[in-house]
């Protein structure tokens, strides 16, 4: 029986940190759906500074890939899955790019083609989005970016994404820097849409990412592609302004109604209340202007690789 296959060249790029448990699994099923659907494929481990045997059970699976290639990026130390996951998509060629956070599978592998067939339909970032609850953290976290972002794409927690070579190449155009993925995405203007799926076991997208990190890049997403940051430095130097202004009258006030006051006090007073006053005005009007900059410059983030193995 003759089969046809997709003539589309499928990239996977697997972030990989301490998984030597789960490699076999994975790569048995990812191996499986690309042999029997694509011509050509390639599979991309970025391996984030592993302690464990992850990169010898990679390159003990070498054998089962027939028509593709398998290649390690070895990162030269723990850069977290934003740096990792952007070197292994620079390094990729394939018309559309799987993007796999975590290669703890919680899902039937029939996804993989419903996502892909779902892209060909004129979306160039589709995301398969588990029907589980998030976290508390991940809630607010999200919450309060869907709600001071000009995205038309609520973020959420997604388990894996495919990207087509155009929405690849407007991200590079956007930014060469890239602070969190899923936030430019959404903000690329490209046509996006998720798939919803029962999840199969109870598997964290980002359990492997260390807890500071993680808590630096949800801050860092908040002041770069929110307006959240400006909003509450806005609020905060106008309650400063009132303030002032209500002891400036307080000042004048005194001056007035008391016939004893100290010698100075007065017209120090009034110099602290301007100069306070001016002080905080300048402020709001920097953060106004540091509020266009970041909508401008991204946070300068690099990754730095050891080596890249070429194994089939």
């Amino acid at each position: 029986m003759i089969v046809n296959k997709e003539k589309n060249f499928i990239s996977i790029v697997a972030y990989a940190r301490n998984n030597e448990h789960q490699i076999d699994n994975f790569l048995k099923n990812i191996v499986s759906v690309l042999e029997n659907k694509f011509e050509k494929y390639e599979i991309i481990f970025v391996n984030d500074s592993s302690s464990d045997k992850t990169v010898e059970k990679i390159q003990e699976n070498k054998e089962i890939i027939k028509n593709g290639v398998l290649q390690i990026i070895n990162m030269s130390f723990y850069q977290g899955i934003e740096a990792s996951m952007k070197a292994g998509v620079d390094l990729a060629i394939g018309d559309f790019v799987y993007e796999f956070d975590n290669i703890k599978t919680n899902f039937d592998m029939n996804l993989i083609m419903k996502i892909y067939y779902h892209s060909l339909k004129g979306y160039d970032i589709v995301s398969a989005v588990p029907s589980s609850k998030n976290k508390f953290t991940s809630r607010v976290f999200y919450y309060l970016f869907n709600k001071y972002s000009k995205s038309n794409y609520g973020l959420q927690t997604e388990t894996f994404r495919i990207l087509s070579r155009r929405a690849i190449n407007r991200i590079n155009d956007i930014s060469q820097t890239i602070p969190y993925r899923k936030a430019i995405y959404a903000n690329s203007g490209l046509k996006m849409d998720y798939i919803e799926y029962k999840c199969e076991n109870n598997v964290s997208s980002y359990e492997q990412e260390d807890n500071s990190l993680k808590r630096d890049i949800a801050i860092n997403s908040l002041i770069l592609f929110t307006n959240i940051g400006y909003k509450v430095s806005q609020i905060f130097s106008l309650i400063m302004v009132i303030f002032t202004v209500v002891i400036g009258i307080y000042t004048v006030e005194t001056y007035l109604t008391y016939d004893k006051i100290v010698e100075g006090w007065t017209t120090l007073m009034g110099m602290i209340c301007i100069c306070f006053f001016g002080v905080f005005l300048v402020l709001a009007i920097v953060i106004r202007y540091l509020n266009i900059l970041l909508n401008l410059v991204f946070k300068k983030q690099q990754y730095l690789i050891s080596s890249i193995e070429k194994l089939v």
